[in-house]
C-alpha cells in the first residue's frame, strides 16, 4: 500500500439508528476516534461508567456495575431512537453478546469498528498516560490475542457491518458517513394515496386508479405498465399484489411499472415473501392462492418472471413518510416498530402477530395491536379483510377483501378520505366469511389505564404544556371509573369559570366595572354579556335519529345523545318526572327529543352539515339536581338563622319592656333586626331559584354556546354566531323547554357603553338574576404578548353572592375581609381547563381517535381536584 493509498479517506458507512461498537485494546485510541467523530452525547464509555460507580475510571473492581449502567444508558438512548457509541475494549466475545442482544431488543442495526493496530503501538500510548503507565503486559498481550480470535467472527456474531482499521494512518483518515435506513422516506410529504389488498384484481385497480384520478399508461400490446397523477401524488401500496384474484401478473406489471417511474411505493405483504421465495427455488407450502399466481407467471417470458423476483427481493418492510407522521406497512406496526430495522420488525410488518389461538375455521387470531396503539403516526395496513375500512386509534386497515368479492379501498393522504370500487365478482371463495372483527372494525377497548393514570403532560395547541398531577389524576380516576357516561361520548367537559376582580365599591363585592376594565387592558374592545342562568352547568350531545345511527358511526355507541354534568356525570338518568315512565334515561331522552326537534326545525343540522350538535348549557331548576344541597346546607342555614334569630330579638324585646335600669339593648335589637332581614334575605334568595318539577314541562335548558358538529369546532366562533344559532333554536322550540340567553354587547372603550353595561347587570340582578358572564367577542383571544385571555369571568349579583358568602356577607368588616381573596390560582385553573377543552373539541374535530380526546377531557377533571376556594 502507498502512502497516498492509506491517507485517502475511508468511508465508514453507519446507519442512522444503530449501536456502534468501539472494538480494540486498551491504547488503541478508541476514546480519541469517538471523540472525534460522534457527539459526546452519544458515546457512552465504560470508563466513564466506572467514575460514575466508583470514582476512579480505572477501578476494575466496578467493571460488573459499570456495565450495568452502561447498557442501561445504552438502552435508553436506543428506546429514544438514538445512535449510540459504546466506547470500551469489547475484545471479548461475551461483552459483545450483551451489546448484540441489547440492539436486537431495540430493534436497532449493531455495527462494529474495530481498531486493529499494533502491539508495540498500544503498549507506547499507555506508557504515556499517568493513569496507566504501569498497565500490565500480560492484559495487554491478552486482549490482543483476543482480538485476533475475534476478526473473524464478528459478522457471524451478529454485526451487519464491520469496519477495520490497522493502521494510525487508516484511522486519521476514516470518516464515518451516516446512511438512510431504507424504510425513512419522511422527506417525502405526499399526498398519497394508499392502496389496500390486491390479490390479482388488475380490473378493480385500474377502476380505482382511474377513480382516484390517476391516468393509466398502456403498452403497444393494450397492457396497464404505469399510471400517474396529474396533481403529482403518490400512490402507496399495503403489499399483497399477488395470488388468488385472476390476473396476478398484470397488477405487478402495473405496480412495478409506477414504481419505476416514480408514481409510487410498495411495501410487501406476507403473499409476496412467499412468492419471492418460491420463484428463488425456496421450498414453500403451495397454499391460499400461490398456485394461482405461478401458474399465471409461467405463461409470462421468463425475464419478466426474473424482474418480479428482484422487484419482490427489493421490497422495504415498511415506509415512514410526511416526516413520520404517516407509515405504511402490511400488517400493522406498534408504535415502537416505526423505524426500526430487524427480524423482528419485518415479521410483523409482514404476518401481525397472532394470540396463538386459531378460530373455528382453522386460522390464527389475530392479537388486537391497533386496540392499544397511541402513536402519533397514521398507521396505514391491510392483510385481514373486513366488510368496511375503520379508524381505530390513529390506524385504518384498508383490506375489504375485494378478492372475495368485497370491495378495494383506498384512503388519500392527508385528506383521510376512502375512496372504494366494488369487486366485480367473487373470485375467490374465502375460508371465514368477510365480518367484521378486523382491529380496524372492532369497537375494541376506547381506552386503557395508561392513557390517565399517574402524572401526565398534555400537550395544547393554546396554552402549551399542560400538567396534571398524579394525585389529580387518581382522584379523577375515581370519579370517572364510578360515575361518568359512557366515554366514548364523554368529549367535553366545562371549564371552571374565573369571577371578576374583587371590587372596591362599597356594599360590592363583585361589580361590572372591573370585567370592563380587565379586557380592555387586555387589548379586548368589543365583549359580550350574557345572563348568567340560575342552573346546573350542563353538557348536551343530540343526534338527530333518536335511534343513534349517527352516535354509533361517530362516537361508537348507538344512542340518540346524552346530558352530562361537569364531572362527566349522566345528568337526569337517575331522575323521574310525572308524567313520564319511571323507567331510566326517560327523563334524558324526553328533553333530547323536544332539543332535536327543534335544531330540526332551526336547520342547524342541515346548516352545520352533522348528524350531531354539541352544546354547553345551564339546566334549570337548580333544585332538578342540587336537592340534597339545598337540604343539608342553604335550606338549613335559614331555618336555624331564622330559628336563632326570632328567638333572640324575642328575647331583646322582653327585656327592652321590662326596663331594666341601666341595661341598653336598642343597639343589639337593632344589629339583631339587620341579621333577621339579612337571613330573610339569604332564604328568598336561594329559593328563587328552586321550584317542584311537576312535569317535563317542569324542566328548562338554556344552551348559550354550539361547541361541536361534525368536522369542526365552533367553540372558537365568535360569541354573536353563537347566539344566533341559539335564538334560531329557541324560536323553533314549540314546547317550554328552552329558555332564551339575554345578553348586551358593550365596547369597554366607550365609557356610556360601559355604564349601560353596568346598569343592565343591575336591573338583572335586581329582577333576582343571579349575574352575567363577560366574554370577549371573538371568544379565542390573545393579548399582544400572545398570553391567552381569559375566554369569560362571571359577575355575580349581591343577592346570589348572599347564598355563596352567607347571609350577612355584605356587612362592612365581612366585606372587608372577602376583599383579600386571591384569585390568581382560579384564574389559572380557568385557562388551563379551558385550553384543554379546546384541545379536546379540535381533536374531535380532526378525527383523532378517542384516547386522544379523552386525554383532554379526563385532565380537565384532574385539575378539578385541586385546592381552590369552592365559593370563586
Amino acid at each position: 500500500m502507498t502512502d497516498t493509498e492509506a491517507r485517502s479517506p475511508r468511508t465508514l458507512s453507519v446507519p442512522d439508528l444503530s449501536l456502534v461498537v468501539l472494538v480494540g485494546t486498551t491504547g488503541s485510541g478508541k476514546s480519541s476516534f469517538a471523540a472525534k467523530h460522534f457527539l459526546p452525547t452519544q458515546v457512552v464509555s465504560s470508563d466513564a461508567c466506572r467514575g460514575l460507580v466508583s470514582d476512579d475510571p480505572n477501578d476494575q473492581t466496578a467493571t460488573g456495575d459499570a456495565f450495568d449502567v452502561l447498557h442501561y444508558i445504552a438502552g435508553k438512548r436506543l428506546a429514544a431512537g438514538r445512535v449510540t457509541v459504546v466506547d470500551a475494549t469489547n475484545v471479548q466475545p461475551e461483552s459483545r453478546r450483551q451489546l448484540i442482544q441489547l440492539a436486537r431488543e431495540h430493534d436497532v442495526l449493531p455495527v462494529a469498528i474495530v481498531l486493529d493496530l499494533p502491539p508495540q503501538l498500544c503498549a507506547e500510548r499507555n506508557s504515556r498516560k499517568p493513569d496507566r503507565a504501569h498497565f500490565p503486559p500480560r492484559v495487554l498481550q491478552r486482549q490482543q490475542g483476543e482480538l485476533r480470535r475475534s476478526l473473524r467472527h464478528l459478522e457471524r456474531e451478529g454485526f451487519r457491518k464491520v469496519h477495520v482499521l490497522r493502521t494510525e494512518e487508516e484511522v486519521d483518515a476514516a470518516q464515518v458517513v451516516y446512511e438512510k435506513r431504507f424504510n425513512d422516506l419522511r422527506h417525502l410529504t405526499g399526498p398519497f394515496d394508499v392502496i389496500g389488498d390486491i390479490h390479482g384484481c388488475r380490473s378493480e385497480l385500474v377502476t380505482l386508479l382511474g377513480r382516484l384520478g390517476y391516468a393509466v399508461t398502456r403498452d403497444a400490446e393494450g397492457r396497464a405498465v404505469d399510471a400517474a397523477h396529474p396533481d403529482g401524488r403518490t400512490a402507496v401500496f399495503v403489499g399483497d399484489l399477488v395470488d388468488r384474484g385472476p390476473d396476478t401478473p398484470g397488477v405487478l406489471r402495473l405496480v412495478m411499472g409506477m414504481v419505476a417511474a416514480g408514481h409510487a411505493l410498495c411495501v410487501p405483504g406476507n403473499h409476496e415473501n412467499k412468492l419471492g421465495r418460491a420463484l428463488a427455488g425456496r421450498k414453500v407450502t403451495v397454499s391460499h392462492g400461490l398456485q394461482e399466481s405461478l401458474d399465471q407467471l409461467a405463461a409470462e417470458p421468463p425475464e419478466f418472471v426474473a424482474e418480479v423476483r428482484e422487484f419482490i427481493k427489493g421490497l422495504v418492510s415498511h415506509y415512514l413518510l410526511d416526516g413520520g407522521r404517516l407509515v405504511v406497512c402490511h400488517a400493522g406496526l406498534p408504535e415502537k416498530y416505526h423505524g426500526r430495522t430487524s427480524g423482528r420488525v419485518r415479521s410483523h410488518a409482514l404476518y401481525g402477530d397472532t394470540t396463538g389461538e386459531t378460530d373455528e375455521y382453522g386460522l390464527p387470531m389475530r392479537y388486537p395491536w391497533a386496540e392499544e396503539y397511541r402513536g402519533q403516526a397514521l398507521v396505514v395496513y391491510g392483510h385481514t379483510p373486513t366488510p368496511t375500512a375503520n379508524f381505530l386509534n390513529n390506524t385504518i386497515c384498508l383490506d375489504t377483501g375485494c378478492v372475495f368479492g368485497g370491495k378495494m379501498t383506498a384512503l388519500r393522504y392527508p385528506e383521510r378520505e376512502l375512496v372504494e370500487v366494488e369487486a366485480e365478482q367473487v373470485w375467490y371463495e374465502p375460508v371465514r366469511p368477510l365480518i367484521s372483527d378486523a382491529p380496524g372494525a372492532r369497537e375494541g377497548r376506547p381506552l386503557a389505564l395508561g392513557d390517565v393514570a399517574g402524572k401526565r403532560i398534555v400537550e395544547t395547541t393554546h396554552h402549551g404544556r399542560v400538567a396534571v398531577r398524579e394525585e389529580n389524576a387518581a382522584a379523577a380516576l375515581e370519579v370517572m371509573s364510578r360515575f361518568a357516561i359512557d366515554p366514548r361520548l364523554l368529549a367535553y367537559l366545562p371549564p371552571t369559570m374565573a369571577p371578576v376582580a374583587t371590587s372596591q365599591r362599597e356594599g360590592y363585592l363583585e361589580h361590572p366595572d372591573e370585567a370592563f376594565a380587565a379586557y380592555r387592558a387586555d387589548g379586548v374592545r368589543q365583549v359580550v354579556c350574557e345572563e348568567k342562568h340560575m342552573g346546573s352547568r350542563a353538557v348536551v350531545l343530540v343526534c338527530r335519529d333518536a335511534e343513534g345511527t349517527a352516535a354509533e358511526k361517530r362516537f361508537g355507541t348507538a344512542t340518540g345523545g346524552q346530558i352530562w354534568t361537569r364531572t362527566g356525570r349522566a345528568f337526569l338518568d337517575d331522575l323521574t318526572v310525572p308524567g313520564l315512565p319511571a323507567e331510566h334515561g326517560a327523563l334524558t331522552r324526553a328533553v333530547l327529543a323536544r332539543l332535536r326537534a327543534a335544531a330540526e326545525d332551526a336547520g342547524l343540522f342541515d346548516e352545520l352539515d352533522s348528524d350531531w350538535l354539541l352544546l354547553d348549557a345551564e339546566l334549570l331548576p337548580w333544585s332538578l339536581k342540587a336537592e340534597g344541597l339545598l337540604r343539608r346546607q342553604y335550606a338549613a342555614v335559614g331555618a336555624a338563622s331564622g330559628a336563632a334569630l326570632r328567638a333572640a330579638r324575642t328575647a331583646l324585646a322582653t327585656t327592652a319592656g321590662r326596663g331594666v335600669e341601666g341595661l341598653d339593648v336598642a343597639d343589639l335589637a337593632e344589629r339583631q333586626d339587620h341579621r333577621a332581614q339579612d337571613a330573610e334575605a339569604f332564604t328568598e334568595a336561594y329559593r328563587r331559584y328552586c321550584w317542584t318539577v311537576e312535569g317535563l314541562d317542569s324542566v328548562r335548558l338554556a344552551p348559550f354556546q354550539l361547541l361541536a358538529a361534525e368536522g369542526a369546532n365552533l367553540a372558537v366562533r365568535p360569541h354573536d354566531q353563537h347566539l344566533a344559532w341559539i335564538d334560531r333554536l329557541v324560536d323553533a322550540d314549540t314546547s317550554p323547554l328552552l329558555r332564551p340567553t339575554r345578553r348586551l354587547v358593550v365596547d369597554t372603550e366607550d365609557a356610556e357603553s360601559c355604564a349601560a353595561g353596568a346598569a343592565w347587570w343591575e336591573e338583572l340582578t335586581a329582577r333576582g338574576s343571579e349575574g352575567m358572564v363577560v366574554k370577549p367577542m371573538a371568544a379565542l383571544v390573545r393579548t399582544e404578548g400572545s398570553r391567552l385571555v381569559q375566554p369569560g369571568v362571571k359577575v355575580r349579583g349581591r343577592e346570589y353572592l348572599r347564598i355563596i358568602y352567607g347571609p350577612d356577607y355584605t356587612r362592612p368588616a365581612h366585606l372587608s375581609r372577602l376583599r383579600s381573596r386571591s384569585l390568581g390560582h382560579k384564574r389559572s385553573l380557568a385557562l388551563r381547563e379551558y385550553a384543554l377543552g379546546i384541545e379536546a373539541l379540535d381533536r374531535l374535530a380532526a378525527g383523532e381517535p378517542l384516547w386522544r380526546v379523552h386525554e383532554t377531557v379526563f385532565a380537565v377533571l384532574a385539575l378539578e381536584s385541586e385546592p381552590v376556594d369552592p365559593r370563586l
